[in-house]
């Protein structure tokens, strides 16, 4: 009896990936270098305003996730980084689409760098307060959570995900059309 021969693997595109790897590669640069500069500069207690008080930086360091949630837990943070990065690296292999490639970048450079953090920075390994920096329209999140590089080049990187699966185009470098996709859901 003769077995049908299994689907060819679609072939991984050097260029996708290499786009994922070079954007992760400067998020954490940028992330690392801005956070630096900030320990260096700026003073807890003393927010520089910018921009006519559109941007404010203000040192906080985080132990929790936005809004400081999940203070007690920071342990939590490393380990739930692990599996974003295991699945980015999983989602990698079969990765074609420049697009996907970026905002997979974006992922993962922001989640490295915040993982720097947690990692070795005090106060101690697992348990490190990322630095953030970048509070808008108020000091120390009035209005909005404070931020980082990395946080803004993770949420840049969902957003873009999210637009990429809602238009239909897959990692794959495929694209689905928005309406076969509500005809099979029929």
């Amino acid at each position: 009896m003769n077995e049908p021969e299994p689907a060819p693997r679609p072939r991984l595109s050097g260029r996708a990936v290499a786009v994922l790897g070079v954007t992760a590669v400067v998020a954490v640069v940028i992330d690392q270098w801005t956070k630096w500069l900030s320990t260096e500069n700026l003073d807890e207690g003393n927010p520089v305003r910018v921009l006519g008080g559109l941007i404010y930086l203000s040192l906080l360091r985080n132990s929790g996730a936005a809004f400081s949630l999940g203070s007690d837990y920071t342990w939590v943070f490393p380990v739930i980084t692990l599996v974003v990065i295991g699945w980015i690296a999983y989602m990698a292999t079969r990765l074609r689409s420049l697009p996907w490639g970026l905002a997979l970048g974006l992922v993962l450079g922001g989640a490295l760098g915040n993982l720097i953090d947690r990692l070795f920075r005090a106060p101690g390994f697992l348990h490190g307060h990322v630095v953030d920096m970048v509070s808008l329209f108020g000091p120390y999140a009035e209005y909005f959570a404070v931020f980082n590089v990395a946080d803004s080049c993770l949420s840049v990187g969902v957003v873009l995900a999210v637009l990429l699966e809602l238009t239909g185009r897959q990692r794959d470098g495929t694209r689905i059309s928005v309406r076969k996709k509500k005809d099979d859901q029929k």
